[in-house]
């Protein structure tokens, strides 16, 4: 009699861990399925469906705040090649400067103010000369409020040479609302020509 409570005690233990074993696989199972149902989830909240020209084109949705030093960039590159990339046409010039001081505080309004009470412009038209800026690098700091640091080198185009000339500015950045003139929604301010020196001059 007590070797059949035996059996029947250690038949019951072996259901037991049985049922427990099966229990801790369907809830083992249950939270795999729930994790990527999840991230799956997510990841189809993050994607975002276009349809061009009869096609239809997935987009990835991302937090803007981890574009912003590469808008920052650009933002300061655009301004430098607007602002320095002149041909002899009043213009094309003050199509080129109305669009960069969008980018910029006062401070780059001065600049420009000062460039035209030196007759900077109208010795451009007279001599014929053509003015092109190439931006190298913008190396912008991780501290806030952001500075941003400029180099670059510009032609200075003549009749009859070419002078290659270095140029390193800086500025500080504030975040403005974004606009059509301002697509990067930054606003260079303090900004100042820390270098703008000849390297050599060349026959053309």
């Amino acid at each position: 009699m007590f070797a059949s409570l035996k059996t029947i005690d250690s038949a019951f233990q072996q259901v037991k861990t049985l049922a427990l074993i099966f229990i801790i696989a369907v809830l083992l199972l249950a939270g795999t399925i729930a994790y990527f149902a999840f991230q799956s989830t997510n990841a189809a909240a993050n994607r975002i469906y276009v349809l061009e020209g009869g096609q239809l084109l997935t987009a990835g949705a991302q937090d803007a705040r981890a574009n912003r030093p590469v808008e920052a960039r650009s933002h300061v590159t655009r301004f430098h090649e607007l602002f320095f990339s002149l041909d002899p046409d009043q213009k094309a010039i003050d199509s080129n400067v109305n669009k960069a001081l969008y980018l910029a505080d006062n401070s780059a309004k001065k600049q420009y103010e000062n460039f035209k009470e030196k007759g900077f412009y109208n010795d451009l038209i007279a001599a014929n000369i053509s003015l092109g800026m190439t931006v190298d690098s913008v190396v912008i700091s991780n501290s806030r409020p952001l500075t941003a640091r400029c180099y670059g080198h510009q032609r200075v185009i003549r009749a009859t040479s070419v002078t290659n000339r270095d140029f390193i500015s800086v500025c500080s950045l504030r975040d403005v609302t974004r606009s059509e003139n301002n697509p990067h929604g930054f606003l260079m301010e303090n900004w100042r020509v820390l270098q703008n020196k000849d390297l050599n001059t060349l026959p053309r």
